[in-house]
């Protein structure tokens, strides 16, 4: 094997105790600082120096205290997951008995919801606490696919000794993000863990298919539900008059009269009837609707204008390794929003370049090219949408009225750990992007 970094492809290839003893070489020189025979894959190697930065220790076991069973209950009832499982489970539970492995399904914070599969394997998994109500994250676990794929936010395969824990070096295992549709957020993990002999590299690409099932499946039932809202709205906007829009609990709007169309209005966390300001509306009045509610426009000012009169102040918060935000305040309130992965990169080069970039410039920062300033343009109309009355253009920047703080994560190889664009990879290395 002469290629200068390990690939799991050929891995697979070669005989099962070379290939396990070239992992435990890469592993053991790459921990203690030398040149190992090759190079351990970029996912590896970034889980690996997170365990090192926080001291974890390769030699703890990976028990861990279980959920009771009241609590267990109360995540499965609370979770979207619960209402894809019969897709999860017809996708995986069957060829990973037939494998002889299991799949695993956890909550955003890597707690072990619901397993099946093989049940000598599942037996086996007690050894290493894979078991329900269990806890698989980084920081409680190591490197493991379940953790490693919540660090990052995608599809990890994790095979053998790159585990950073001894005790899973039997073990191999597949793992892929599932999102809501509805906002992006990270609802959990489907993952299938056998042991090492059941490795096959293609198994990541199965799992990651049956998790983009599950949220397709999400995205059908939203646009039913968003169907029955607009029924109910429908009538009631032909007679409400002046501005109104009807949106789900998400901001997914249902209909609209006297406005702009948008797809989705930013909504505040704790928002509920009465007047709320919004920052893309103004003033509104609110009531609940079956599955939503009705937003009444009051304020005769432009949305944006209203929102840069109330905002003084911008706090982007990239210091979390999942949940990037944004956060508006001033006279007329505050209002938080959850950032997708290519918004918060976005705005962080904003943040970074006060004096503003081009199209063409951020076309540079995030793609490596600066003629994809079409896509850039794009993206950031939709940005300004919710952040039209904080973010200017020509170039794109932040409002000079309005103050900007950034927050980073304390290491600055954590910093947005999915992003491929040249400007973040950069800034990784903790140097200025």
């Amino acid at each position: 094997m002469n290629n200068t970094q390990l690939d799991l492809n050929r891995l697979a290839a070669m005989d099962s105790v070379k290939a396990s003893r070239l992992l435990h070489k890469v592993r053991e020189e790459t921990l203690a600082g030398r040149t190992p025979p090759v190079a351990p894959r970029p996912v590896i190697d970034a889980s690996w120096q997170r365990m090192a930065r926080i001291g974890f220790d390769p030699d703890r076991s990976t028990s861990s205290v279980l959920l009771r069973r009241d609590e267990l209950e109360e995540r499965r009832r609370s979770t979207v997951l619960g209402e894809v499982m019969r897709t999860l489970s017809a996708g995986l539970a069957g060829i990973a008995d037939a494998s002889l492995q299991m799949m695993v399904v956890t909550d955003e914070q890597g707690r072990v919801l619901w397993r099946e599969g093989n049940l000598a394997v599942m037996r086996q998994a007690h050894g290493i606490c894979l078991e329900e109500g269990a806890a698989w994250s980084e920081s409680d676990t190591g490197t493991n696919a379940v953790g490693t794929a919540l660090a990052m936010g995608k599809a990890v395969q994790v095979h053998s000794a790159e585990h950073y824990v001894h005790t899973l070096h039997n073990w191999t295992c597949a793992a892929a993000p599932v999102h809501d549709p509805r906002d992006q957020r990270l609802l959990g993990i489907v993952d299938v863990s056998g042991p090492a002999s059941s490795f096959h590299p293609a198994t990541l690409a199965l799992v990651a298919s049956v998790a983009q099932l599950a949220e397709a499946e999400m995205r059908q039932r939203h646009l039913r539900s968003i169907e029955r809202l607009r029924s109910v709205a429908a009538p009631i906007l032909c007679r409400v008059g002046g501005r109104a829009v009807a949106v789900d609990t998400h901001g997914w709007t249902a209909a609209v009269t006297g406005l702009a169309p948008v797809d989705r209005l930013a909504l505040p966390k704790s928002f509920r009837a009465g007047r709320v300001w919004l920052p893309s509306l103004g003033m509104c009045a609110v009531e609940p609707l079956p599955g939503g509610w009705l937003l009444r426009v009051e304020d005769d000012g432009h949305p944006a204008d209203t929102a840069a009169g109330a905002a003084s102040r911008v706090v982007l918060d990239l210091s979390r390794p999942r949940r990037w935000t944004v956060a508006v305040s001033g006279a007329a309130g505050s209002w938080t929003q959850e950032l997708s992965p290519r918004h918060a990169e976005l705005l962080y080069l904003l943040a970074l370049h006060p004096q503003g970039r081009t199209a063409a410039e951020l076309a540079q920062d995030v793609f490596g090219d600066r003629t994809r300033t079409v896509t850039v343009r794009a993206e950031m109309s939709r940005i300004r949408r919710n952040l039209g009355g904080v973010l200017a253009h020509r170039p794109y920047r932040f409002s000079e009225e309005v103050a900007v703080e950034l927050r980073r994560p304390a290491h600055p190889s954590d910093l947005l750990p999915q992003s491929t664009a040249p400007a973040i990879r950069t800034a990784r290395t903790g140097m200025t992007a």
